[in-house]
């Protein structure tokens, strides 16, 4: 379908949810922007994650739904925004759904089975054959859409800044090497051991004479307390913070380790040096995706990337998982980012 780029004013980008997802979609916005003068990009996606785009200035407003919402109740809304395009970069049956009931011009989505009624402009069918970030591309292809940067956006703001730089401040001397830590993982598999955690906290500690930042999010109390009683003067607990919060806090570490989770991604995203864990997940496809970002993984083992949410073993992708390896990664990018050898 030819499409005259002069007459799309207004884009609608859908992507409803984990807040990684969300943050890894940003990938698209600067091509858009640059192929479609003077268009104004808004996003669709359930309340709890609005504020993965809220302070991005390449996007202009944050619809938001919630999970249980009618689709024809959303599609309703959206058809009084007079989009002129919407590209569903979730395109599943929800979404689809929607996309199709907005009567949208231009309605753009992956060719999955059961869904490619509700698009006239289809990317590939095909899933997992590069990393996720990349893989939101493949429907600018199918406009035609020049691929000019492939930077994703994660965006703080000023309140949040300020409640960072205070804790830093007041926390921290400004000579200390700050890593932060993020032992959060929506699935149980994801996450690393304490007693691992423990492991890379002191080998960090011996090779950078570092000081360790937990950061923590509901469902982790019990391992950032463990690490704090553990690690003893050599680490601070952060404060109980809003996702927004943590992202500030992130932003002024000189380097993080996380499990895979949206912190991650968060992390990359703004640009800090970031060491992704993973066991149960494969890092080609969801590995921190920035310049400065590396992953570590067992991956000898024949279970590895099983994408089990709760491990049937002895969790050995954790347990086992090579504490060398993460620092070597960790001084790798850490050269890359500060020109430090």
């Amino acid at each position: 379908m030819k499409i005259n780029s002069d007459k799309i004013s207004k884009i609608l980008i859908i992507k409803p949810r984990g807040i990684g997802d969300i943050v890894l979609s940003t990938i698209v916005l600067d091509n858009l922007h640059y192929h479609y003068k003077n268009v104004k990009i808004d996003y669709l996606t359930e309340y709890f994650a609005k504020h993965s785009v809220s302070n991005n200035p390449l996007v202009n407003k944050v619809i938001t739904m919630y999970k249980k919402d009618n689709v024809i109740k959303i599609a309703l809304k959206l058809r009084k925004e007079k989009y002129d395009m919407i590209i569903d970069l979730w395109s599943n049956p929800k979404t689809a759904q929607i996309t199709f009931l907005t009567r949208v011009k231009y309605r753009v989505g992956f060719a999955y089975r059961g869904r490619k009624y509700a698009y006239n402009i289809l990317g590939t069918s095909e899933r997992g054959t590069h990393h996720s970030a990349e893989h939101n591309l493949e429907l600018l292809k199918a406009l035609n859409v020049e691929i000019i940067s492939k930077r994703i956006h994660y965006y703080i703001g000023s309140q949040e800044k300020v409640f960072a730089d205070e804790f830093f401040k007041t926390t921290f001397n400004k000579d200390d090497i700050v890593f932060g830590i993020i032992p959060s993982g929506s699935w149980d598999s994801k996450r690393c051991t304490k007693q691992k955690w423990l492991e890379i906290c002191n080998s960090l500690i011996e090779e950078f004479d570092s000081k360790i930042l937990i950061l923590w999010g509901p469902g982790d109390e019990d391992d950032a307390e463990y690490l704090r009683t553990n690690l003893k003067e050599r680490s601070i607990l952060a404060p109980k913070s809003s996702i927004l919060q943590l992202a500030a806090l992130i932003s002024k570490c000189y380097a993080i380790i996380s499990n895979d989770s949206g912190p991650m991604h968060i992390s990359a995203a703004l640009g800090v040096p970031t060491i992704g864990l993973f066991g149960p997940t494969n890092p080609r496809g969801h590995r921190p995706y920035s310049e400065t970002s590396d992953f570590v993984i067992k991956d000898d083992l024949w279970c590895i990337c099983c994408d089990k949410l709760i491990c049937p073993y002895k969790h050995e992708c954790m347990t086992e998982l090579p504490v060398e390896q993460v620092r070597t990664k960790l001084k790798k990018i850490i050269e890359l980012k500060y020109n430090r050898k």
